[in-house]
């Protein structure tokens, strides 16, 4: 295993995983840390269209996603997961509002994103659909919704917790646990799931904690298809395919980390304290 970033890494427990600094925007870096691997999981982007300008974001995530996954075809790699975005459909950072169709959504949602960072996340999509075309290359996408760990899940969902669902969420208050993604993307990397499968991930829960459909008739009346969910407090983003297709359902859930006034719980501050979580351990590690 390798791991890849423009940063030099820190290592701080002594224990140092293989890695390579490189830059993936650079075509002849991408090919120089691919040979030899059976899989690649490409998560390095600017993760969010709010701090620089669209046209940077747009280029660094392109021009790294294209380069990474021509280098993988070329060194004969089996499998590529590309991290996506819940933003893709456009509704999340729209300049010119509107909102999903229903909800649940789920991957038939139509897609008109407005914004560099959706957008690029949206061409990387597009990009895999041409590799399995015309290779034997397998392709996941992975979309996570809001992605939670214990050292942003109070300040993140805290307060949604605390609103009890009165405020509009453009992905109808779903949210995703960092370690389920971890599982997903394991899965995604070493399956038998020829093509390109688009796949969400994203709590079984919402963050509210409270009955979906009745968030939903609240905050957007009847604009708003609501359709089957398999529990009252459902996330508002399906991840049926994901279980379809790999056989992965999430498991934790925010109350495992929170009160129900969205408070940390003092066993779980204990463990961020004390730097024993297992992202912590993984940062420290590697960064």
């Amino acid at each position: 295993m390798t791991a890849v970033d423009r940063q030099p890494p820190v290592y701080e427990r002594g224990r140092e995983a293989h890695y390579m600094q490189a830059d993936l925007t650079d075509a002849g870096h991408a090919a120089a840390v691919m040979s030899g691997h059976d899989a690649v999981i490409h998560t390095a982007a600017i993760a969010s269209p709010k701090y620089n300008p669209g046209h940077v974001i747009f280029q660094n995530n392109l021009e790294a996603t294209y380069n990474t996954l021509e280098a993988a075809e070329r060194a004969g790699v089996r499998r590529f997961v590309h991290l996506s975005s819940e933003t893709v459909p456009g509704f999340s950072y729209p300049k010119r509002y509107f909102h999903a169709q229903y909800a649940p959504i789920d991957e038939d949602h139509p897609i008109r994103p407005q914004d560099s960072y959706a957008l690029s996340k949206y061409f990387g999509e597009l990009l895999m659909d041409a590799a399995v075309q015309r290779s034997d290359i397998a392709c996941v996408s992975v979309r996570p919704t809001w992605v939670q760990w214990e050292g942003n899940i109070e300040r993140s969902l805290g307060p949604i917790v605390r609103a009890r669902g009165t405020d509009r969420s453009a992905s109808f208050w779903s949210y995703v646990d960092v370690y389920d993604v971890a599982e997903l993307l394991l899965l995604a990397a070493t399956a038998d799931a020829p093509g390109h499968h688009v796949l969400y991930a994203a709590a079984a829960d919402n963050a509210a904690g409270l009955d979906l459909h009745e968030m939903v008739r609240r905050n957007f009346g009847d604009e708003v298809e609501l359709r089957p969910v398999e529990r009252f407090d459902a996330s508002g983003i399906s991840c049926a395919r994901a279980r379809d297709v790999l056989g992965w359902t999430p498991s934790r859930s925010w109350r495992e980390s929170l009160d129900d006034d969205g408070v940390l719980l003092p066993e779980v501050r204990q463990r961020l304290d004390a730097g024993t979580t297992g992202v912590q351990l993984g940062l420290r590690s590697i960064s």
